[in-house]
């Protein structure tokens, strides 16, 4: 408080940013909303003046008519900050969500908006917001959504996949996209080769023994078959792939591979892998086969009954890729009837499984909840790659994992 003149002036307090309950801060709703902030003098009180909302362009882009910024174009985009932070819109924090040790990736670049908070105040929130960071999938871009963010430029998804991402709209409304690939692969391969583990040796059922305090005696065999020395076919040879293919050298498997291109000799070599020129030669050759590819319409219900009458009646399918890559109904019939050995699987549709799901009641099926990714060092480093597409997109520059139709 200064004197002057015997009147006591109170200096006016900086108003600090809007903030979402994402843990950033402790305001209320009310004063988000933008609701006036009076200074006492001498029984007066003063408005503080509002910032203006920045102006809109007349693109015709179809969400709010506002000037997106591509590579090179030149053109300027209003750039909302926080601290120097740009505004990032994501599902929630949590389960279902980006889990706190993960969030704080995210946080150190941008300012984090929840899904929550801007459906409760759009109009606040969603001319801030340009990128949106996806997490499980979460949230869905959908164009209701897309309709509450006219500045968004850039869609980050934290997964290798992108057949939840509509690339042709996307791409009409000017929004940038990226994934994640390459920090998921060894996580993914670890995945795959512990299901194929876990289901030759049986180690889920003798653990249920072990745990079953009717057991009295010890089983001498539980129907496991080799893993050393066995084939593997591998489908999809990506980075998943060939970490897949890594591992499985160090079990002195024979590797098969299939893949839309072939890779190089010196890639086969290292890796020890041969070309299968067409599916049907690698079903029936394998002992394991392993499903590494993304979905496509390509690759919905690649393996299906007739590929699966290909396989050996002692092999076993190991699906770490997306569920509709097989046809779980054949899969079902398959498992039943002795077509094939057993299957392991990370990924069903839907996730999860109906629980009155026939495929449930199948004793020689090995299922996880789809988290091949999901150890807290792949996860965080899935954010920081989230982070660095997204940054680049801002500065209008080329993205290192930039999804194009």
């Amino acid at each position: 408080m200064n004197s002057a003149g015997g009147r006591h002036r109170e200096r006016p307090r900086r108003e600090k940013p809007a903030e979402s309950a994402d843990g950033a801060g402790g305001r209320s709703s009310q004063e988000r909303s933008g609701r006036r902030a009076t200074a006492s003098h001498g029984g007066r009180h003063r408005e503080r003046p509002r910032r203006e909302k920045p102006a809109e362009s007349a693109d015709g882009a179809g969400r709010g008519g506002l000037l997106k910024k591509g590579v090179g174009d030149g053109r300027r985009h209003h750039m909302a900050t926080d601290g120097g932070k740009p505004w990032a819109l994501i599902s929630k924090v949590g389960e279902r969500g980006i889990l706190e040790q993960v969030a704080d990736v995210l946080r150190r670049h941008f300012r984090i908006v929840l899904l929550r908070d801007l459906l409760a105040d759009p109009a606040t929130h969603g001319p801030k917001i340009q990128v949106l960071f996806m997490w499980l999938q979460l949230p869905k871009a959908t164009p209701e959504l897309l309709a509450l963010l006219p500045e968004l430029r850039v869609i980050a998804s934290g997964a290798a996949g992108y057949d939840h991402l509509d690339l042709p709209y996307l791409t009409r409304l000017g929004v940038r996209v990226a994934n994640t690939p390459g920090v998921v692969s060894e996580c993914t391969a670890d995945m795959a080769m512990g299901l194929l583990l876990a289901s030759a040796r049986n180690i889920v059922q003798g653990h249920q023994m072990m745990m079953d305090p009717k057991t009295t005696v010890l089983p001498q065999w539980l129907g496991s078959v080799e893993v050393s020395g066995a084939t593997l076919g591998i489908i999809g040879m990506g980075n998943i792939g060939s970490e897949i293919a890594k591992r499985a050298k160090g079990f002195d498997m024979k590797i098969l591979y299939y893949n839309r291109n072939r890779r190089s000799a010196e890639e086969e070599e290292a890796l020890g892998a041969i070309y299968c020129g067409n599916k049907a030669d690698l079903l029936g050759r394998s002992d394991f086969v392993t499903l590494a590819v993304c979905l496509t319409p390509e690759t919905t219900g690649l393996i299906g009954a007739a590929e699966l009458a290909l396989m050996k009646p002692t092999a076993t399918l190991i699906n770490i890729s997306r569920g509709p890559v097989v046809d779980q109904d054949a899969l079902v019939e398959a498992l039943r009837g002795g077509t094939i050995r057993a299957a392991a699987l990370d990924v069903t549709y839907p996730e999860p499984l109906p629980r009155d799901h026939p495929l449930l009641a199948v004793p020689n099926v090995l299922i996880t909840p789809h988290f091949g990714t999901s150890t807290i060092t792949t996860m965080r480093k899935m954010a920081q790659k989230m982070v660095t597409n997204a940054l680049a997109a801002m500065k209008g520059e080329s993205m290192p994992d930039e999804l194009k139709c």
